[in-house]
């Protein structure tokens, strides 16, 4: 049921506005958004909408994390779509068992359109202003991606080359961005999401901080609790407490985040999981569901590291299905087999 919306105000979300996603957008043709774990538990981005050029500091369980900013501010969590585009794009190749690099080429209009936004010319403004602050953002962070830890200074991307229409004033055609080694190595080692499709008709930047803190901590779990005060600091918001339940109890009574319900209970906020991230995962055939244990794709992400496992595990089916469909003594160990001979006789790095 979709929730009433209130009289005389916006609608909880954004209007989808390519309903059809054009085959070609993105070479993501199923629209599967991606980003990088730590991204979503740590508060990287600024949320002001207004340019933000002071120093940020956060440490939260052992993990400490500085932000600085360019003269033109921070790096805001809108800008964030263009990583998302490129951790998309770099994970799209992998299920196809193509060749990635740090380098990804950008179409301005895809990505306009992939990220569910307006293709005028202030958006194509708006665009290239976010590359520089992308591009001018540096980080300093103990936080791991993979079985490292980098202590010095990195941008979240580390170059960009732009080409534009009439001069540099013109109109931003494409783009060429050079992710940081501190973002590859996470996707190397498949320390990335998916994020629900929704997450670009989030109007507001705090209810997408809200939406990748959920999706990083309750996941597929029946749900995940947590207090305001930890819940707030880990946004990264600005706001007063006060604030930030006004916001909450928003999302409580619309309805309306992706992928999971939001109940304020006395002075924690529980996140329940709608369970359309199972439905969305579920591999299904003609006898049924095969099931695999949620350990057994741990195992799977340690013997093929940097491969998507919902695209293995779809391989695996198809594979399975081709066969004959013969019995399996141990889904769990087949599957297993399968992630270790696929990253042993077809590696991607």
């Amino acid at each position: 049921m979709v929730p009433e919306t209130p009289k005389n105000t916006a609608a909880p979300l954004l209007p989808d506005r390519y309903p059809q996603l054009d085959l070609f957008i993105c070479d993501v043709s199923d629209a599967i958004l991606k980003d990088v774990m730590q991204h979503m538990e740590h508060p990287f981005y600024s949320l002001s909408k207004k340019p933000e050029t002071r120093i940020r500091k956060y440490e939260h369980n052992g993990n400490r994390l500085e932000i600085t900013p360019s003269v033109k501010g921070l790096a805001t969590i809108y800008d964030k779509d263009i990583l998302i585009y490129c951790i998309s794009q770099i994970m799209a190749k992998l299920r196809r068992g193509e060749k990635v690099s740090r380098r990804v080429r950008i179409n301005s209009h895809e990505l306009l359109v992939f990220t569910n936004r307006g293709t005028a010319g202030k958006d194509y403004a708006a665009l290239s202003e976010a590359i520089d602050r992308l591009a001018g953002t540096r980080i300093s962070t103990n936080i791991r991606t993979g079985d490292e830890e980098q202590y010095d200074n990195f941008g979240l991307i580390d170059a960009a080359s732009v080409r534009r229409k009439n001069g540099f004033d013109g109109r931003l055609l494409w783009c060429e961005v050079k992710i940081s080694d501190w973002v590859f190595n996470a996707i190397r080692h498949n320390e990335v999401l998916t994020l629900h499709p929704d997450y670009f008709r989030l109007r507001k930047p705090l209810e997408r901080r809200v939406y990748e803190l959920a999706r990083k901590h309750c996941g597929q779990q029946p749900e995940w609790k947590v207090s305001f005060p930890i819940l707030l600091k880990k946004t990264g918001s600005q706001s007063q407490m006060k604030k930030f339940k006004q916001m909450l109890k928003g999302l409580e009574e619309n309805n309306h985040l992706p992928d999971y319900e939001v109940s304020l209970e006395g002075n924690n906020v529980v996140f329940i999981n709608r369970n359309t991230l199972s439905k969305k995962r579920e591999v299904v055939t003609d006898s049924g569901a095969l099931v695999l244990q949620e350990k057994t794709l741990e195992t799977a992400r340690k013997v093929a590291p940097g491969y998507d496992i919902y695209a293995l595990k779809q391989e695996w089916l198809n594979h399975w299905t081709a066969s004959g469909k013969p019995e399996l003594k141990s889904v769990d160990a087949a599957f297993v087999g399968f992630c270790k001979f696929r990253a042993t006789n077809s590696p991607i790095f």
